[in-house]
């Protein structure tokens, strides 16, 4: 238990420093991270693990013979044996005991009942086998109702339950629980209200439901009600304040408990994360090490992610530490999401060392290094892994598809992608999705194919959401075509009339064919409409702290020095044949004015910065929110070469690898 004084300053306390545009800096260090007693792999709630008998040992045939002749230790002892079957996901061993015993007892029908039940698809052979049981009790009546609700025949389940002779307060939480998983509220509701005796379990059951259907006033109205709030209301509760976005609640929440476990930790961290907000997420698990909780595999996944969104590149190695020195060291889970977070941090060759280590890859951990190919633009190697995953018996999912659509949209790969497209339906019968169109889309419009692109829209099975304009209008920008954006800028419109996405793009595409006067347009339609644009900003990693800059920066302490740096590689770039690209400076001002504007582009500023600090062997890693700007790619090349140094820039598309005055993308992005 920990005290509400402690709890309440979780949120303040200095475990990384982020170097913001801002006059303050609030630090949160990355240094060490403190080292738990161990870390579990598993709930505390989790069931014991049953190892199968070695093939040496006698079958279960020969156990038949020697455990059960009717003497009530044998039958003991084959129930025991026969729950550990159970347990380990062995049904057929389970069952091949239950038929060559000669005496069987309730228990015994029970286990099998409760291995029929474990799963979907076998609500027939379970009913049979409860129809044949002599003398069923309660826990057969429960086990049989669970089957049900666990294939969701809420119907069948409901007069089942009517049926029971003598209800206990399972049978009424199974039901309650059952209706609230599928979302029926109405009908949980109301078979709450006539529950003779609730427990804990029964309105936490009430409470969940409520916050999956997504009705927080109602879900906060039954925990109030609640006589005894236990971990997992409080927990449930946080999730769901999370998932609305009520994070001041959700904080409230957690410092109120007296008590909570490794879950609880969890939904805070993977909440924070999923509101955006990385920066806390990181921070509270450090204060959870401090307050010595043990995380496990969904903890680590959570601050991974964490560590992806703010490109921490030397904490995330710190964590893989901790797994390293855990029972997680062999875990799937964690190490795919290690493999993720070195890609999205742009180690991708330590992603590919720790991908080859993982003993079982499943799908996910064959789609995060297919992705991390494909974001980094090295789409054949993107595509030979998709081959290997194929001859190692993995079935792709439709997830696999968009990282290899991917793959071939940054690779220029245009007919390879178009055959994919149609062979993942064809040969695997996957659904196509959003995601797989918004691909073929960006796919097609890069490659100029704009008038295809529009014919996909109208051809899709669905109505398109707004990410495929914002596609097409992107498309359109490099392609300087007015008709299309105008198009695609309508219906973004129409689909969102807030998204900043679609004046900007819009603006650019009349900007680059010197049309001010519909610039000046779009920007009062913007302000009249009240839509702010989203501003660019670009951040690295130097000595575990990250520092951030945005353009024009005005705040960062060592401003002046990052200045000179860029006016000195200004004019080194200019005697090796750069020319500033005027077009993507979009104000209307003068050429020297659009030069100056340019030259304090965000990316820029956190290049200067990371030449100034970091090592001449140590790859320059900056990330931007926004997609990079044609005139700083250009520029990013020449120092690059001047430089001498590799310097790697993700942005919201993809990474670039730049490297003796080359990038990785070959200007196609």
């Amino acid at each position: 238990m920990y005290s509400f004084s402690r709890k309440r300053c979780l949120l303040s306390l200095p475990c990384f420093r982020i170097f913001s545009p801002t006059k303050q800096q609030n630090s949160l260090s990355t240094s060490s991270l403190p080292e738990p007693y161990s870390i579990s792999d598993n709930n505390s709630s989790s069931p014991p693990k049953t190892h199968l008998l070695s093939s040496s040992k006698p079958t279960v045939f020969d156990r038949t013979r020697t455990l059960n002749h009717g003497k009530p230790n044998d039958v003991i002892l084959s129930n025991q044996t026969i729950t550990g079957y159970i347990r380990s996901g062995d049904l057929d061993s389970a069952l091949a005991l239950f038929n060559n015993m000669t005496v069987k007892t309730t228990v015994t029908w029970n286990s099998i009942l409760a291995g029929y039940s474990k799963g979907r698809g076998k609500m027939k052979e379970a009913r049979e086998l409860f129809d044949k049981m002599p003398q069923p009790d309660t826990i057969s009546y429960n086990t049989m109702l669970a089957c049900y609700v666990h294939n969701s025949d809420m119907e069948t389940a409901r007069a089942f339950f009517d049926g029971i002779p003598n209800k206990d307060t399972a049978s009424w939480n199974t039901m309650i629980s059952g209706f609230a998983h599928n979302g029926q509220m109405e009908k949980a509701h109301d078979l709450f209200l006539i529950m003779p005796n609730k427990n804990a379990i029964t309105w936490n059951a009430i409470i969940s439901g409520y916050i999956a259907c997504g009705d927080m006033d109602s879900a906060m109205k039954f925990f109030e009600l609640a006589p005894v709030k236990s971990v997992v209301a409080w927990t449930a509760m946080i999730t769901g304040y999370m998932k609305f976005g009520r994070i001041e609640l959700a904080e409230r929440s957690f410092q109120e408990m007296s008590k909570e476990n490794v879950v609880t930790w969890n939904a805070m961290i993977s909440g924070y994360i999923e509101n955006s907000r990385a920066e806390d997420s990181v921070k509270l698990f450090k204060a959870m090490l401090e307050f010595g909780i043990k995380p496990n595999s969904a903890t680590l996944s959570s601050v991974l992610l964490g560590c992806s969104e703010l490109s921490a590149l030397q904490l995330g190695k710190q964590v893989h530490q901790l797994v390293c020195k855990s029972p997680l060291s062999s875990d799937t889970t964690a190490g795919t999401s290690l493999v993720s977070m070195y890609c999205k941090c742009g180690d991708l060759e330590d992603a590919l060392k720790l991908f080859v280590q993982i003993p079982r890859k499943d799908v996910i951990t064959w789609n995060a290094m297919i992705s991390g190919y494909a974001q980094h633009g090295a789409g054949e190697k993107a595509l030979s892994l998709f081959e290997e995953m194929k001859k190692a018996g993995i079935k792709p999912d439709w997830i696999t598809f968009v990282e290899v659509l991917l793959a071939c949209n940054h690779a220029g790969l245009v007919d390879l992608g178009v055959k994919y497209f149609h062979f993942m339906v064809s040969d695997y019968g996957i659904e196509t999705k959003p995601e797989h169109y918004t691909c073929m889309v960006d796919l097609l419009g890069r490659a100029g194919k704009l008038d295809d692109a529009v014919d996909l829209i109208k051809r899709m099975p669905f109505t398109p959401h707004a990410s495929i304009f914002g596609t097409l209008l992107g498309a359109c920008r490099i392609h300087k075509n007015i008709e299309i954006a105008e198009f695609a800028a309508k219906n973004l419109l129409d689909l969102d009339p807030t998204s900043a996405t679609a004046y900007v793009q819009l603006a650019n595409v009349y900007a680059a064919q010197n049309q001010w006067d519909q610039v000046a347009r779009i920007r009062q339609s913007m302000k009249s409409s009240r839509v702010v644009k989203t501003p660019g900003y670009s951040w690295l990693e130097v000595k575990s702290a990250v520092h951030k800059f945005r353009s024009s920066d005005r705040v960062h302490l060592e401003l002046a020095s990052i200045h000179r740096k860029l006016n000195e590689l200004e004019e080194k770039m200019k005697l090796a044949g750069y020319v500033p690209d005027l077009e993507f400076e979009l104000h209307d001002v003068g050429k020297e004015q659009k030069e100056q504007l340019l030259l304090w582009h965000s990316e820029k500023l956190a290049i200067a910065y990371g030449l100034i600090k970091l090592p001449l062997t140590t790859p320059i890693r900056v990330f931007k929110n926004l997609r990079v700007c044609g005139d700083c790619h250009l520029a990013i090349k020449y120092i690059s070469a001047i430089e001498k140094r590799e310097i790697i820039v993700r942005d919201n598309i993809r990474f670039h690898h730049f490297k003796d005055g080359l990038c990785s993308c070959g200007d196609y992005w």
